[in-house]
Order: structure tokens, then C-alpha cells, then sequence
């Protein structure tokens, strides 16, 4: 039976029932809520991408989580699981500190064990307004390196075209959320954005975002100029965030 309320692979959720069942007998009463997020919680696996979770505990005893390390290992490389270990007195504080990353958690997440450890909450417009700044001006440095780095070969810019996708789409959802115009999801956050920036070919840009991300390659000679204008819209999204 389905630990979720949408349709996930059957191995993903074949092996989320098999370390949530782990997770319980290895934690104890330690374990307080598993939380998955991102694409797999709203049915939107592609096959490149990860499986998110977090596992919100009472206190990280090395005694029990130790336990649990060898079914982790055999998650994260059956379906390619990233887990956060999280205290429950640190979740409040992780909401604000990590603003963007969990707005989006509260906007797409389905509880696997436990009680919701994020009913109710929100980040703050200031923090959420910082962090944002703080994760494009990084997402730019990041972008004009991969750029010198990884242009001269077409199937390493693509990966890094890919790799940028998530991390954009989060940005947009956040900040058409802090400027009133909430989108669907995350994907149509960024389309709806980049609809209107001025200059032309932004719908291109953003298809080859989607196909790398989905197939991690794009066709010879387009990933380097797309890296290009990724540094370019995040530097104008950050601009709309400066005049929040």
C-alpha cells in the first residue's frame, strides 16, 4: 500500500516504505515525523531526479542512528534518496534560516510517518526576502564557474544546465509568491517569470532547462550559450527581489 496520495514508481515506493519501516525499528520514539518533498510529493518524478526527505527526530543518538545507516546507503542508491536529519526543537529555526528551500517543502510535502512538523508554519518576509538574495547571488558565482569550467565540453554543460534547473524553479516560486502571484508549481513559476522579462528567446531557454534536466544532454553547441543566459535571468531575478 502507498505510504502517499500520489502515484510514485513502484520501486521508489517500494523503498520508501522499506526505510520508513527500518527508520522506525532503528530510531525508536526518537523518530517523530519522515517527510517527503520536492517532485516525488507531487507525482512529478522524472527519471533524473532525486527522491527528497526529512526525518525530524527527538535527538540524533548514535546509538539508533546507526542502525539506520546501511538501509540509508541502500535507499540513496536504489532511489537516489537525499535525507536531512532534523531536529524537532531546530524546525522552526530551519524555516527561517532556510527560507526558500522551505517554502517550497511547505508547498510540496506529504507525511510518510508522524505528525507534520510544518503545519502552521511559515517563513518570515524578511527572511525569505534574505535568503533569496543570499541563494541567486550564489546561484549566479556558481553559474559563471560551471560556465568557464564545463562550456568547453557540450555533455558537461549540460549537466550543469540540469543541475541548475531545481534551484531556479525554487527561486521563481519564491519569489512570485513574496510579490503576490503564486504559481502551480515551480516549473510554471520560472515560465511564468521569464514571460515577462524583456528580450526574446526566454521560452527557449527554459526548454532547454526542462530538457537537460529531463535527459541530462542537449543537442551540440547549445549548452554552453544556455549556461549563459541562466546567468543572466537569475541576475534579473535577483534584481526583482532588490526592489521588493
Amino acid at each position: 500500500m502507498s505510504l502517499t496520495q500520489v502515484n510514485l514508481p513502484e520501486t521508489v515506493d517500494r523503498v520508501l516504505a522499506e526505510l520508513v519501516e527500518a527508520a522506525k525499528s532503528a530510531l525508536g520514539p526518537d523518530l517523530r515525523s519522515i517527510v517527503l518533498y520536492g517532485s516525488a510529493a507531487e507525482g512529478r518524478l522524472r527519471p533524473t531526479s532525486d527522491v527528497n526527505a526529512i526525518m525530524v527526530l527527538a535527538a540524533f543518538d548514535p546509538a539508533r542512528v546507526d542502525q539506520l545507516r546501511e538501509p540509508l546507503r541502500t535507499a540513496e542508491a536504489a532511489i537516489h534518496l537525499t535525507t536531512m536529519f532534523l531536529l524537532e526543537s531546530e524546525v522552526a529555526a530551519a524555516v527561517d534560516a532556510f527560507a526558500v528551500k522551505f517554502a517550497d517543502i511547505l508547498h510540496r510535502r506529504q507525511v510518510l510517518f508522524g505528525t507534520d512538523p510544518f503545519a502552521g508554519l511559515t517563513p518570515s518576509r524578511g527572511a525569505e526576502i534574505a535568503r533569496l538574495k543570499q541563494v541567486l547571488l550564489n546561484l549566479i558565482l556558481r553559474l559563471r564557474h560551471r560556465y568557464l569550467m564545463r562550456s568547453l565540453r557540450d555533455e558537461q554543460a549540460a549537466l550543469a544546465v540540469a543541475d541548475t534547473a531545481g534551484p531556479l524553479r525554487s527561486c521563481a516560486a519564491a519569489l512570485l509568491e513574496l510579490q503576490g502571484k503564486p504559481a502551480a508549481s515551480p516549473r510554471e513559476a520560472l515560465e511564468k517569470l521569464a514571460a515577462g522579462l524583456s528580450g526574446a528567446g526566454w521560452s527557449d531557454v527554459l526548454k532547454h532547462v526542462s530538457e537537460a534536466r529531463e535527459t541530462r544532454t542537449l543537442p551540440p553547441g547549445m549548452a554552453a550559450p544556455t549556461l549563459l543566459r541562466l546567468i543572466d535571468l537569475a541576475r534579473e531575478m535577483r534584481a526583482q527581489v532588490d526592489a521588493l
